[in-house]
């Protein structure tokens, strides 16, 4: 075979004989313990040593409070200003199918390209009202909409916190995370109410007094 002259080769390159061996050498210089303390022992010592001070519940608490601020109070929705004016417009919630539509056994049920529209099937039970939680003069008006529309109405803040604003009318207030609705709408203006007309939503940014 072969192999065994390879073997052979493969250890006079690397300048190596059949004999080598491992071989104390002896202590070149002097040699120390290793005296560095670990990083989780570190950041254990200045917990324990914030803990002990006061600091560690002070850093808790103030992590938590940001926290319930965030919560409570949503990044407010860019690009609105307050209504001056009235201003009534409408929008049509059809859409076109970008697919067919099928059942568990792949029958198609509605084609690509069919045209439906969402009030056809289901109607907005309550008005929609868009409006700024900051702005005193616009709370004001939202709830003389609500009490206007004996309280059928589903209040959905822009801005400011509606948690607050659930305790103070001692009912549900939503939030348009991120603009969503008011953008899909065409909102540019609050206090804004979004009530059905037929087939589509009829849209009235409303000047608070």
């Amino acid at each position: 075979m072969r192999f065994p002259r390879l073997c052979v080769l493969f250890v006079a390159v690397l300048g190596l004989t059949p004999l080598t061996r491992a071989e104390n050498l002896g202590t070149i210089g002097p040699t120390y313990p290793i005296a560095e303390k670990s990083l989780l022992e570190v950041i254990m010592a200045r917990l324990r040593a914030k803990e002990a001070s006061g600091e560690l519940k002070k850093l808790e608490q103030e992590a938590r409070d940001r926290a319930a601020f965030a919560v409570n109070n949503p990044k407010p929705v860019s690009g609105l200003r307050r209504a001056e004016a009235p201003r009534t417009f409408y929008f049509d919630p059809s859409f076109t199918l970008q697919t067919n539509v099928v059942d568990e056994r792949g029958a198609v049920l509605f084609p690509a390209g069919t045209r439906k529209n969402p009030l056809e099937v289901v109607s907005l039970s309550k008005h929609l009202l868009f409006f700024d939680a900051r702005d005193p003069r616009q709370v004001a008006r939202a709830r003389e909409l609500i009490d206007h529309y004996q309280g059928k109405v589903k209040p959905i803040l822009v801005g400011g916190s509606y948690m607050d604003l659930m305790k103070r009318w001692n009912k549900q207030v939503f939030y348009d995370q991120d603009g969503t609705l008011v953008r899909k709408f065409g909102i540019t203006a609050v206090p804004a109410i979004v009530s059905q007309e037929g087939q589509r939503l009829r849209i009235d940014e409303v000047p608070a007094k």
